[in-house]
């Protein structure tokens, strides 16, 4: 098992309140868990009107298709148009059997 966990920072600057920005989050959160059964949520900014943080959990059988996965929710997030990408920070996490 390969695995590896992402936090995509974003600056949403139309959004005027919670609501505005949940909006926008809510259809890209949805539409990262279909890429390929995903698990996502927002896991930090929760307060703020125009910033949020998405962490993203990819598990894959093997290291080629762990960085397929990868490929393909970093290129579902350079075409989001609603929001900002301030920065992507991608671990790789260990199995105990290396």
């Amino acid at each position: 098992m390969h695995a590896a966990a992402m936090r995509i920072e974003c600056h949403i600057p139309d959004s005027g309140s919670l609501k505005d920005k949940r909006k926008v989050l809510r259809p890209f959160i949805e539409g990262l868990r279909r890429l390929a059964s995903l698990s996502v949520s927002e896991v930090a900014h929760h307060d703020s009107w125009q910033r949020s943080a998405v962490g993203v959990a990819i598990v894959a059988p093997d290291a080629v298709a762990l960085e397929q996965l990868i490929e393909r929710v970093r290129r579902y997030v350079d075409e989001q148009l609603e929001f900002g990408v301030v920065d992507v920070k991608l671990a790789y996490l260990e199995t105990p059997d290396g």
